[in-house]
Parts: C-alpha cells; structure tokens; sequence
C-alpha cells in the first residue's frame, strides 16, 4: 500500500469512528456542556479526570497528562502496537486494510479464518473437558491443584482426548476445514501422510492475545498418561497467531489489574497464574515455555510502570541472574525479583500457605534485579578479604552494564541517571571506589569497540595492612547533556500552530524547524512544513493523523487544549511576539560567539561594524524599537 493510499486509510478510518461511541465502550461517559467526562481507566481515578472532546476527535486525563485521538486511546487501552491499532478499528467500521503488494495470504487463508478456526477449537476442548467420562483424570488434576470450577471457565481450560483423529473428525462434522486447524498448529501431518492431532491426551490451557482471542494452546500430560506422551508441557507451534516469544499467558485477563496497580506479575507456569488470580492476584502473566524478553517487557510496558519477576525457590530459579540483569540495564523498567522459600512454585505455595503469607514474601522478599544478580555473584564470598573472587564477580556485574545496546537520543538521559546509580551501588556493595568501577565500564566498552581484552587491575593492601576488594583500572566517562523538555517559547509556536495553522507562512518565513530544541517539536513543524508544502493546510485534525506515536499524539492534544483555553482570536500580535522572542533566543545564543570574536580581536574594523550593528539591531527588535535602517530610510525618503 502507497504512503498516500495509507493515509487516506486513516482518515477513513478516523472519519468512521467516534471517539464518543470508542470511549463509551470502556468507560461510562457523562456530558458535560460541549465534552464528556469519565473516570480514568488509567488510575484510580475518584472523580471524573478524563475528557472527551467530540469537536476535536480528541481524549485527555488531566491527571495521568496523557491525550491522543482514536488510534492512541486504543494503543493505550488495548496495548497495542499502531498497526495492530488501526486494524481493529478499521475492522470495526468495516473498511477492508489492503495487504502490502507481493505479500500472500498466510497459507491461503486470511487473520479472521484462522481465529474463527482457534476460537472453535478452544471451544470444542473446553466442552469436552467439562462434560466427557474421558476427560475425568483432568478435572481430578485440576481438582487435586486447588483450581476452581470457575478458573476452570475464566481461563477457558480444555482436554484432548487420548485419540488421533477426534479433533479432525469434529471438524469434519462441523464443516470446518482441518487445513486451517493444520495451519494453526492444532493439528499436524504424521509420517505416514495422516492428520493428528497434536495436544491428544493433554490438559489444555488455552493461550489468548491481549485482545482476549485464542491464538494457541499449551498442553500438560496428566500424570497417568506420561507414559504414552513422554514429554510433559508442549506449545503450539510457531503459526500466524502464535509467537511464544510475544506473548504472555493471561495478559487478556489480567491488563486491567495491571493497568490500575501500574504493576505487573510474571510467573513462570500456567497453573501458577491461574491460583494466583484465584487467591486475588489479578495482575499475574506467565511467559510461554521461554525465558523473559525484550518483546515481553515492550508488552508489558504499555500497561506496568514495574514488573515484578516470580521465581520458583529452586536452583534454576536463582541461576537467571544474568538475563534478568541484562533485561534491568537495557531497558528503562523497575523489574524486581521474588524468590520463593522452600523451593516451591506460586501454585503450590499459594495453595499451602494462602494469600496473605504470599503478599508478605511479596512484601519483603522482593528486591530489584541489581541487588538480584549480585546476591547470585556473591553468595559465599567475602568481598573484603577474598579479592580474586570479588573481582570476577564485579566484572561480569559491570560487563552486563557494559554491553548495554546504544539508546534513542530521547531515553538517553534516563539510562544515563539509571546507570550512574548502578554504579554507585556497586561501589558500595563491592567496597571499592566509584570512580573505579566507572573506570573499568569505560574501559569494557572500549575494549568492545577495539577487540582488545580490557584487563582488571587488582588493588594491594590499604594503608594499615586491611585487604580491600578490587579496583578497576580504565578512564573515566562522563554523560553528556540530554535534550530539555518544551520551553515556553517552543510551548507557544505549538499551540498556536495547531490552533491556528493559517500562521504557518510568517512562522516558517523567520523560524526553521531546527531552532526547537524538543525533538517532538521539531517534528510537528517539520510535518506541518511538508504539509503546506504539498497544498494541505496543517489543522490538528491533520497533524494528529500523521504520526503514530502516542506520546506525540498527547503533545498535540495537550497544544491544543492550551490553545482553546487561551481564545486567541487575532493570532497576528501572538505571531509578531514569537517572532520578536525567536530573534530573542538567537541574540542569546550568538552573543557569545560575537563577543568572543571582538575580544580576541579575530575581525578587521568593518566586520567589528558590521557585527555591532547587527547585534544592536536584534537587541533594538528585542526591545520593540524602530530599526536604525528604518530610521534612516524615511529621513532620506
């Protein structure tokens, strides 16, 4: 699809649905004069702090500073990417998304065959598990679990019988084609060309999307079963609705726990997540048979400001130190770490010990993956006394802290303030100075970039003979500055610009798209430039179409409300201020330069005139007073 054939998409798409009607699917909205108001379902919101404004297209919470428009307030609600976005909702107004030119049908079928085809499959091993004499070994399991009849409803839970060819048959007598179950992942080709099915003799725990569509299953072998399927849990296959790498166990049901509390639970069993949301843990998730990842921890960070891992009390669970950490560094979340006691998993401990005992390991056993990792590293090692040990385990701490992946230029400041504190916990945790430890991070990544190994240098005695752990050898690094936030000045040019695009001419007559500092300001104007370029005048309705970013999205709803607050109905005087304010700025920021270039006597006489006059002339403007040419040109008129 064209760039041009794309935009005009949305629009229809945009034009199609009201943001009252979207709204008012989640929240119940009250009028009030021009706008509908609601409770935020961002936080725990007590009196109405979220607006809808019709006239725009526009949502906002004053409380949570978030806005956008319909694309944005499905994003946020739904977690989704703005693809995934702008299919729903052109799905719902029933306007067909063309696919990409060259790219076939995924095996001849096309998204909404193959969810039909998932979601009739869950429904037949759910049936099945309720009501056959066969499926009577897993609702004992199921039963000697503790989990509920009701889990066993809300979390859709099945059984396979313990036969080849029984989905396949149902299929057949429903009119339902086993090609697309095949495609799916439910059924599969054996040797000897027949069709199977792959989870038979299996309890069933179906595996949705975050839009709450089944999109795959995972299968556990009951215990009297073992022998015929040997292997204990299997998934589905990688299928065009099943990556386990993106997906996680219960998230459908649970995002609107997280959504509330900011905070979100990863367990690492099915069975887990179904108890915990049983004894009142709502915000739990599990990931699919695969460690925790990048892909999961984008997912989450749509709805969870932190992320809280539960390991199982065993060996394996106290090895993951360096994945966790690694996830820690590269990624700006609070992601703590949980150990249970005991060795036991949360399904059993929950059952064993009940709820608030597992709130209070929550409470003071949870610990972020930093103070992780280095309990790992260190346990039975004196930092003090046992250097050699001490230094490996801070060097691997500080190569993890090392390789972390280059950032965008906007995220940088935060990392660059996460990593400092690092390090300085480090230093005390290792009792070695800061600098040090910094020293030897810079020296890693230099090493990185050449292919030489960088060597730690081992500190000898302290002064009076006490041994002392490790110093690090390297040259220091310091961050550099990070970009500002809007300042009022690039504050004004946005609002009357999205108010009043009419402006834009005299704007971009004086000021470039360069001289904002905030790169979401920079970007906006440089939309708006392109756009009057191409012949389209660039309303707000227009510009908040352009982008896909939420963030930027609530920039510009937020530009926009400020600028309807103001009711400025001449913007010509406003236009004529920021002008005079730009050439403000620009004085401030070549002053000294200019000055400099006078003092060290670097310009002959004229360009020391022509230098003195210009900048007199920018200050006389700053001042609002007539130019000196001005002057002389009516005095010789």
């Amino acid at each position: 699809m064209s760039f041009g054939a794309f935009q005009d998409t949305r629009e229809l798409v945009r034009q199609a649905i009201d943001i009252v009607d979207l709204v008012g699917r989640y929240c119940q909205l009250r009028r009030q004069g021009r706008r509908y108001v609601a409770l935020c379902p961002w936080h725990d919101d007590t009196r109405p702090s979220l607006q809808v404004n019709p006239e725009r297209q526009s949502f906002r919470c004053w409380v949570c500073n978030i806005g956008g428009d319909i694309f944005s307030f499905v994003m946020k609600m739904e977690g989704v990417t703005f693809p995934e976005a702008l299919a729903m909702l052109a799905d719902q107004a029933g306007i067909p998304l063309r696919p990409a030119r060259g790219k076939p049908a995924e095996g001849g079928f096309d998204k909404r065959s193959l969810y039909q085809a998932a979601a009739w499959a869950e429904s037949q091993y759910h049936e099945f598990l309720l009501s056959s004499p066969e499926a009577e070994p897993a609702r004992r399991y199921l039963a000697d679990r503790g989990i509920s009849s009701e889990s066993v409803a809300r979390f859709r839970l099945g059984f396979s019988p313990l036969r080849w060819d029984w989905i396949v048959r149902r299929a057949q007598a429903a009119a339902v084609d086993p090609a697309l179950l095949e495609r799916i992942g439910v059924v599969a080709q054996g040797a000897e060309g027949k069709t199977y099915d792959r989870f038979r003799g299996r309890l069933l725990f179906s595996i949705r999307d975050v839009q709450g569509r089944p999109v795959g299953f995972g299968g556990r072998v009951l215990p009297e079963l073992g022998s015929t399927t040997p292997a204990k849990y299997i998934n589905s296959p990688e299928t065009p609705l099943f990556s386990k790498g993106r997906l996680l166990y219960g998230l459908d049901l649970a995002r609107q726990s997280i959504r509330m509390s900011r905070s979100a639970m990863i367990m690492e069993g099915y069975t887990d997540v179904i108890m915990a949301h049983q004894c009142g843990f709502g915000e739990a998730v599990a990931v699919l048979g695969t460690a925790l990842g990048e892909e999961h921890l984008r997912i989450l960070k749509r709805f969870a400001d932190q992320i809280v891992l539960v390991l199982d009390g065993d060996e394996a669970g106290r090895r993951r130190a360096k994945e966790i950490l690694e996830l820690f560094v590269a990624h700006n979340v609070d992601l703590r770490v949980v150990i249970l006691p005991d060795d036991l998993d949360p399904c059993d401990f929950l059952r064993q010990r009940g709820a608030e005992a597992f709130r209070e390991v929550l409470a003071h056993r949870s610990r972020d993956a930093l103070d992780h990792a280095v309990a790992v590293w260190t346990e039975g090692i004196d930092v003090e006394s046992d250097i050699h040990r001490a230094s490996e385990a801070l060097d691997r701490l500080v190569g993890i802290i090392s390789r972390a992946p280059r950032l965008r230029e906007d995220t940088k400041m935060d990392f660059r303030f996460r990593e400092e504190r690092m390090l300085q916990r480090l230093a005390t945790r290792f009792r070695v100075p800061e600098q040090a430890v910094r020293n030897r991070l810079t020296a890693l990544r230099r090493a990185a970039t050449s292919g030489r190994p960088a060597m730690p240098e081992l500190a000898g005695p302290v002064a009076g003979g006490t041994p002392r752990a490790p110093a690090l050898r390297g040259t220091g690094a310091h961050p550099g500055p990070a970009r500002p936030k809007p300042d009022p000045w690039e504050q004004e040019v946005m609002e009357l610009l999205v108010r009043h695009p009419e402006c834009l001419p005299a704007l971009r007559a004086v000021i470039r798209p360069e001289a904002f500092d905030h790169p979401g300001c920079r970007r906006v104007f440089q939309t708006a430039c392109r756009l009057a370029d191409e012949g389209i005048l660039p309303a707000f309705d227009r510009l908040v179409l352009e982008f896909e970013d939420p963030e930027l999205k609530s920039w510009l709803v937020e530009w926009d409300e400020n600028a309807a607050e103001k009711q400025v109905t001449d913007p010509q005087p406003v236009v004529e201020e920021l002008i005079r304010s730009f050439r403000t700025r620009e004085l401030n920021r070549q002053h000294p330069v200019a000055t400099g270039m006078l003092r060290e006597g670097r310009l002959d006489e004229r360009q020391e005139t022509d230098l003195l006059l210009r900048l007199l002339e920018q200050e006389r403007a700053r001042l609002g007073i007539s130019s000196l040419t001005d002057g002389r040109d009516r005095s010789t008129g």
